[in-house]
């Protein structure tokens, strides 16, 4: 019988909570696993963290991390990582489009060796066609530009053993997609295909921005392809210069007509300029990634917690990797991960 800590960040779900804590307590393991429920509030606005602490008081198997502000949903599973106690950890929304049921045919896999059981989505319920497309989109481009193999149709939705999530703890980055350092720990993987199901209700929480956001921290985190082709442009434009002198030194040596210099000129240096713009920026991604890692700020600060005890402290590390050396109270400040 094993322990199997379940991590859910939360980041206004108050219609879906009671469903999905129903559905949680239902699960039963073949294997006659315990679980455990860690909830990661991300700074809801609505009444989430209010149901959390009122499942907390209920029952002790319920932990809850408040985080001080909204930080994004690949650090507030972090958190949820760096507080989990059981032998394996499954990360799963708390918008119920991964259902919980398929928890123990993860579970069974783990039980083979994988190290990591990640859920592949075969059919895509309730999403539009542009979200259909747009994801296809990015696992082609991601799978074409990174320096690992990372699985396509895959979210978050994963179970990680131990080890696993004892290695992720010491990747401390600060843009973070975690199905890539998940995949790039490089323990053994496999997948459970599964359909996945449309929201229990409200609305998605990652807009077109946080999307093209995830979509931009997974490239540049995972490939230097980007910064290459800045470079290959510039050659490309450097030849195709170079083109036009020799057909311009030409026209003029050896006839009588010469090349109108207005608009050719013109639209050169709209080439080149915009060249050199886009340039800048995809070097400015990189240059703001270190900035980000100079910085060395933790990922996080607790607000408050639920069910949390004191010994759980050493599970909180600062980017430098140090513990922190105070338990987390409502109003106090904290160090973490």
């Amino acid at each position: 019988m094993a322990r199997i800590s379940l991590v859910i960040p939360v980041y206004n779900e108050e219609a879906c909570l009671r469903t999905l804590l129903d559905r949680l307590y239902a699960l039963k393991s073949p294997a006659g696993d315990e679980y455990e429920y860690v909830f990661v509030d991300d700074g809801s606005r609505d009444q989430s963290l209010t149901i959390l602490k009122e499942a907390a008081s209920r029952n002790p198997a319920v932990k809850v991390l408040s985080l001080s502000r909204n930080f994004g949903h690949q650090v507030a599973i972090t958190a949820g990582l760096d507080y989990a106690s059981g032998d394996a950890v499954v990360i799963i929304d708390a918008d119920l489009q991964d259902p919980p049921e398929l928890i123990p045919q993860l579970a069974a896999k783990w039980q083979e060796g994988y190290d990591v059981v990640y859920a592949r989505r075969m059919v895509r319920h309730g999403e539009g066609l542009l979200k259909r497309i747009s994801a296809s989109l990015f696992y082609r481009v991601l799978g074409s530009v990174a320096s690992l193999n990372i699985p396509r149709n895959t979210g978050d939705f994963r179970l990680m053993s131990r080890r696993t999530v004892l290695a992720l703890r010491q990747l401390r980055e600060r843009n973070r997609f975690m199905r890539g350092l998940s995949t790039w720990i490089g323990f053994p993987q496999t997948c459970v295909e599964y359909e996945r199901d449309p929201r229990a209700s409200g609305e998605t929480k990652y807009t077109l921005r946080k999307m093209v956001r995830l979509a931009v921290d997974a490239i540049v985190s995972f490939s230097w392809v980007p910064l290459r082709l800045s470079f290959y442009a510039g050659l490309i434009a450097i030849a195709i210069c170079g083109l036009y002198f020799l057909a311009a030194l030409c026209l003029w040596t050896f006839t009588t007509y010469v090349i109108p210099g207005w608009l050719s000129l013109a639209t050169l240096i709209v080439l080149f300029g915009s060249m050199q713009l886009v340039t800048l920026g995809i070097m400015g991604e990189y240059v703001g990634r270190i900035l980000d890692e100079v910085k060395a700020r933790p990922l996080y600060f607790l607000r408050e917690t639920a069910n949390v005890a004191q010994q759980e402290n050493s599970a909180d590390m600062g980017a430098t990797g140090k513990a922190a050396p105070a338990h987390h109270k409502p109003g106090a400040s904290c160090q973490d991960g």
